[in-house]
């Protein structure tokens, strides 16, 4: 389990990769305990569900930094989202196990590519970021997506809560 970051901690690779091990740690507490029923009910009108969500921000580190920032070819960068209503959603053939299987790898590749470069590099040419001028830093990517995390662990806490009135950490 992570910890939040210490507030004595000012190198900034450190601070924004352990910040992100703590959201992701974070939603996979959050989302121990319920039941597979709970896991692929929705109760919001948008429709999302908790494991919609896991497989949304699995797909959300495999667009950004795989298909975004290391211009790797990948042929489903969208299979997080319903093709009829656009909502986060799970497949009834995939299983929980599957899914959080795929949030750990995304997860590692992540930290593989993050691992091997600069906070400064910008996004190779031929990924996903258009117009071709527009190559955002490592450093901004790092910074939206966690706080893609910060605001979807928010979400699934309230979920959680409304669901079984666990809360917490």
């Amino acid at each position: 389990m992570s910890e939040e970051p210490p507030d004595t901690l000012t190198d900034t690779r450190e601070l924004l990769l352990g910040y992100l091990d703590y959201y992701r740690d974070a939603l996979l507490r959050k989302l121990d305990g319920m039941s597979e029923e709970n896991l692929r009910t929705s109760i919001l009108p948008s429709g999302w569900t908790p494991l919609g969500l896991l497989k949304h921000l699995a797909y959300v580190e495999r667009r950004w930094f795989r298909w975004g920032f290391a211009a790797e070819q990948l042929d489903d960068i969208r299979g997080d989202r319903d093709p009829d209503t656009r909502a986060f959603h799970a497949r009834p053939d995939e299983s929980p196990e599957e899914i959080r299987a795929l949030f750990l790898d995304e997860c590692a590749r992540t930290r593989e590519i993050v691992a091997a470069a600069d906070l400064q590099d910008v996004a190779r040419t031929g990924g996903g970021f258009t117009p071709p001028e527009h190559h955002p830093a490592l450093i901004w990517i790092l910074f939206h997506v966690l706080q893609e995390y910060a605001r979807h662990v928010g979400q699934l806490d309230i979920i959680r809560e409304l669901t079984d009135g666990a809360t917490g950490e």
